[in-house]
């Protein structure tokens, strides 16, 4: 009884309806990606200063569009059927991997479902009006986590995670090693090379967005400020601060525009 719950439990996370699903996830979560850059872009230039360069800013952005409502909506539906198949991928999938590989691909894998579930969350607060901005939320988690035992050690250990996450992107990026999880050979010689291209700018630029966040993270507990740990809105900021700060501020913006184009080329290219 216990294998056949399992095994429709499997084919469930298999079904044709779910991929459709987690395809369109996958282009929802390209559009928060363009949205972020575009924004970060604004900031970099001095256009925009009413929303937050980070996924409820950019989630906000499509709030304020007719029919946003009906669009966040779809957004969320398509993050969480994303999560859920990066779930059953952690828990059925790279049975053809041996070893310290297939425990880190399933690793990976069930953080990429944490982060679409937070995200498809986000995108439903935003359509029913009660989300706070990331910054926002993250300072007052943060806050929260400090009070506990131990706390201090927590948070500057997420701190740390983060940044091995961005390493991680930066890595991939650098690498290539994302072209793994497509299949462009339909596509002519050159148009592949343009998808690799997109996918190394957009991992490195989100890397490095990622190691600058959780180093501020862990920089702002160590030193017991807790309202100086930012999200990826604040990183952004520091950045911008920085001399020449608006070039790189646009560098890490196209970045994040890049990534978003390559996620919505994966919704159409991705091995899944």
């Amino acid at each position: 009884m216990a294998t056949s719950a399992g095994d429709k439990a499997e084919q469930a996370g298999d079904s044709a309806s779910l991929e459709v699903f987690a395809r369109g996830g996958l282009i929802a979560y390209g559009v928060v990606h363009l949205l972020i850059g575009w924004l970060a872009l604004q900031i970099a230039w001095g256009t925009s200063a009413s929303k937050s360069a980070d996924p409820s800013g950019a989630l906000r952005t499509v709030a304020d569009h007719p029919f946003g409502q009906v669009l966040l909506w779809l957004v969320a539906v398509g993050l969480v059927a994303l999560a859920l198949w990066q779930a059953s991928e952690a828990i059925w999938g790279y049975h053809n991997r041996d070893g310290a590989k297939r425990v880190r691909k399933q690793v990976t894998s069930t953080a990429k479902a944490v982060i679409y579930a937070a995200l498809g969350f986000s995108a439903a607060s935003v359509a029913l009006s009660s989300g706070s901005s990331s910054s926002q939320s993250q300072q007052e988690t943060t806050s929260g986590v400090l009070a506990w035992p131990a706390g201090h050690v927590i948070v500057v250990v997420t701190g740390l995670i983060i940044i091995g996450v961005g390493v991680a992107g930066v890595s991939k990026g650098v690498k290539k090693s994302f072209s793994e999880e497509i299949d462009t050979s339909s596509m002519p010689r050159a148009a592949r090379k343009g998808v690799a291209r997109l996918g190394q700018v957009g991992y490195i630029a989100k890397g490095v967005a990622l190691v600058l966040v959780g180093g501020l993270l862990s920089y702002a507990t160590l030193t017991f400020d807790p309202q100086e740990a930012p999200g990826l809105d604040g990183a952004l900021q520091t950045i911008l601060a920085q001399p020449f700060g608006r070039f790189l501020l646009t560098a890490v913006a196209l970045g994040f525009l890049a990534f978003g184009l390559f996620a919505m080329l994966q919704s159409r290219y991705r091995r899944m």
